[in-house]
């Protein structure tokens, strides 16, 4: 008898979650992805994308990947331009190299 409730009871629920949330995606986002998103969208003021990349990762995660994606562009930059990742910041921070 309690099995059968049981069953019951779990199908209602099971229904029930894919019915308040039809729009939801099942993939998750992992914080570089959301820090990419957010650094772009930024960039591009488009602040719809920079709150939902919010919502994909906590606070400390997006913090996390927006340092770990400046460090790899400041890297990436300084190679491209044959500098030092000390002065390729400093130039785009506009601050004076020392």
């Amino acid at each position: 008898m309690f099995g059968g409730i049981h069953k019951s009871f779990t199908g209602f629920l099971r229904s029930w979650r894919s019915e308040t949330s039809p729009g939801r995606e099942k993939r998750t986002h992992n914080l570089f992805e959301a820090a990419a998103v957010y650094v772009s969208a930024c960039a591009e003021d488009d602040q719809d994308q920079m709150d939902e990349a919010v919502a994909w990762v906590s606070p400390e995660a997006l913090s996390f990947g927006v340092n770990e994606l400046a460090c790899r562009a400041v890297i990436a930059l300084a190679r491209e331009r044959d500098e030092s990742p000390r002065t390729v910041a400093r130039d785009l921070l506009g601050l004076p190299t020392t």
